[in-house]
């Protein structure tokens, strides 16, 4: 296997490289932009309404809002917002850890090398096999992400041949085999050359978090003896994933590491770097808050810690401030978390999580909890996930489409400003909500699902033409029958 980077790639890489995170910069503008102000208010939620990414005024001027009325009328855009770009759908995927082994000593994580009470454990390709063949056959997943650590045994050759693996495993039914439709990646940061082997090999999205974005907090939790301790090596990975090909990156902290209000700052920052040098912001944006691990004091003692309440908030900012941007939330919250936030921007979601090392297709349905990175908050099945979103209004969408059909990057980013995205993602949803439904659902499931596909039709039927109309009339029936994977 490939060895993880050298140090001197990194060294010629980043030769006049300087941070586009100003931290001088961002205190300035939070202490500048403290006036509740209602008519600069309304101004603001106009122009995320409109689709139009915030400045960094605007967004500390969000922030710092004191007043509850004020925050209500900020969470009410926020969903407003959500529903304009992406209507009323929720993504599902599962995450597939692949392998615990690192060699960064994050003080946080409990995969850190110095953890000596990890079990370590890196998959075969046949596990990885039989975990996806799982999900695909007992859940009916259409989507994962493979998370990797940084070790030189799962290097980009043992990620690349995990995603051929992945796409590969398929399971037989009555009407023909379903199979992962979409692979998308949390690795390390990568070289470019690594980057385009990666693109080469099928990826949907590309996941780095940068953790913090406050670069004193950065080298604290993440000691300089490790790649990782490379504030801008990682600041700039997604630069590099675009200039190998992969227009679809997701970018994200781990709150609670430092000031929330900072690192929704940072976000920003980021997206507007972005924006500015490819025309590209992220595709998606992820906010894990800071959570026990085996054998990790560290979230004990942290300072930092982000409320529910403030979480909500900042789920809600970062919505109006980026507002084309996917928002994923994950398991790590509990139900009660989840069920509040998916209101105020949340377009993505896992269900059905296990974080262990090749626990899925554990026949005793053990939680190994001496190899997982974090604890599980949510612990519900997918099928319980999906009932829940269906009783109140939501669609589970399983789409893959855009990825196929082009509507990625640049393509996607018009599509998203305008509103257009959602209306072919609603057609997407109800076909592959109803292939999902007559192959996995529970008997509850279905009859909420069945219910809230009738008011989908006719909606559809309200904002399509005839002819559109009539050609996911014609793909829904053949989805009834049997058939699989018809998408716009």
């Amino acid at each position: 296997m490939m060895s993880v980077i050298k140090k001197r790639e990194i060294d010629k890489y980043l030769v006049n490289k300087k941070s586009f995170i100003d931290e001088t910069e961002i205190n300035k503008k939070l202490a500048a932009n403290k006036k509740n102000d209602l008519i600069r208010l309304n101004e603001i939620l106009k122009k995320s309404l409109a689709i139009e990414t915030l400045s960094p005024d605007e967004t500390a001027f969000l922030l710092n809002i004191s007043n509850k009325d004020y925050w209500q009328k900020i969470f009410e855009t926020a969903s407003a917002v959500k529903k304009k770009v992406y209507n009323n759908r929720i993504v599902t995927f599962a995450p597939l850890y692949c392998s615990n082994l690192c060699v960064n000593n994050c003080m946080y994580c409990g995969f850190r090398n110095s953890n000596e009470a990890v079990v370590r454990k890196r998959l075969r390709l046949e596990e990885i096999r039989k975990e996806v063949l799982w999900l695909v056959g007992k859940l009916g997943h259409k989507r994962l992400i493979s998370v990797y650590g940084e070790h030189p045994s799962t290097g980009i050759d043992y990620i690349c041949e995990s995603l051929r693996t992945i796409y590969s495993a398929t399971v037989k039914t009555k009407k023909g085999y379903i199979g992962i439709r979409r692979v998308n990646v949390n690795a390390a940061p990568m070289s470019i050359s690594d980057l385009k082997k990666l693109h080469k090999a099928g990826i949907g999205t590309y996941q780095v978090f940068q953790e913090t974005y406050h670069p004193q907090m950065y080298s604290k939790v993440h000691p300089a003896s490790t790649i990782k301790g490379n504030y801008l090596w990682r600041l700039y990975c997604m630069h590099r994933a675009m200039e190998a090909g992969i227009d679809d990156v997701g970018i994200g902290v781990l709150f609670g590491l430092y000031d929330w209000k900072f690192e929704v700052m940072g976000i920003l920052y980021h997206a507007i770097e972005l924006e500015k040098r490819f025309g590209i912001g992220p595709h998606t944006v992820s906010f894990p808050r800071l959570k026990p691990a085996f054998n990790t004091p560290f979230s004990k003692g942290t300072k930092y810690q982000v409320s529910d309440d403030d979480l909500k908030k900042l789920v809600a900012v970062i919505r109006l401030a980026v507002p084309y941007t996917g928002m994923i939330l994950t398991a790590r919250e509990p139900e009660d978390v989840r069920s509040k936030l998916w209101q105020v921007g949340i377009t993505q979601m896992d269900a059905g999580t296990k974080i262990g090392i090749g626990d899925y297709s554990d026949e005793h349905d053990l939680r190994s909890s001496d190899k997982e990175q974090f604890l599980i908050g949510d612990t519900r099945s997918l099928d319980e996930v999906i009932g829940d979103l269906a009783g109140r209004g939501m669609i589970t969408s399983f789409c893959t489409a855009g990825y196929r059909c082009g509507r990625t990057g640049k393509n996607i980013m018009q599509l998203l400003r305008t509103g257009q995205e959602g209306k072919f993602c609603k057609l997407n949803a109800i076909l592959t909500f109803k292939e999902w439904l007559d192959d996995f659902a529970c008997a509850r499931t279905k009859s909420l699902g069945k219910k809230l596909i009738k008011k989908e039709i006719e909606e559809v039927k309200k904002i399509f033409p005839k002819s559109i109309y009539g050609k996911f009339l014609q793909y829904y029936a053949e989805t009834a029958n049997g058939k699989k994977d018809l998408y716009f």
